[in-house]
């Protein structure tokens, strides 16, 4: 039975879609922007140990022809979402910051370049600047 699994296909969502706290995702992305948030270690440090291994994070603004939204991107990710490409991200995640939702791939997820999409993204309508508030739902 297990190959029946392998042969689901995706379900592709679209940015307007996205909800927080949801997970699973898998849509194709244009790369608006990056920019490095977070940047510690030296490069070449990994041979004291994989403690010492340098961390990227970098802001990636994505989206299609619905929204766009922030993507939280680490490490070789960073590489990958580079202005003006196109990506499939697989398995991504709504992770909330400070009251907003930015996307991230996790290592159960991955990301793949692709061919350049022919829509251009509504950057007017940004997920990301969306805040939600928490509202804690009382147990009766």
């Amino acid at each position: 039975m297990a190959s029946a699994a392998a042969k689901r296909k995706p379900v592709f969502v679209k940015v307007d879609q996205l909800k927080p706290g949801t997970t699973g995702h898998t849509l194709v992305a244009k790369v608006l922007s990056s920019k490095t948030v977070l940047q510690k270690g030296r490069p070449g440090a990994a041979a004291a140990g994989p403690a010492a291994r340098p961390t990227r994070i970098a802001e990636c603004l994505i989206g299609d022809e619905t929204g766009c939204i922030l993507f939280t991107a680490r490490n070789e990710q960073v590489d990958l979402l580079k202005p003006e490409s196109t990506v499939i991200i697989r398995n991504a995640k709504i992770d909330m910051f400070k009251g907003s939702m930015r996307l991230a791939v996790d290592k159960w997820g991955r990301i793949e370049v692709t061919e350049p999409a022919s829509f251009n993204v509504k950057e007017d309508n940004n997920l990301s600047l969306v805040e939600y508030e928490l509202v804690n739902v009382a147990e009766e």
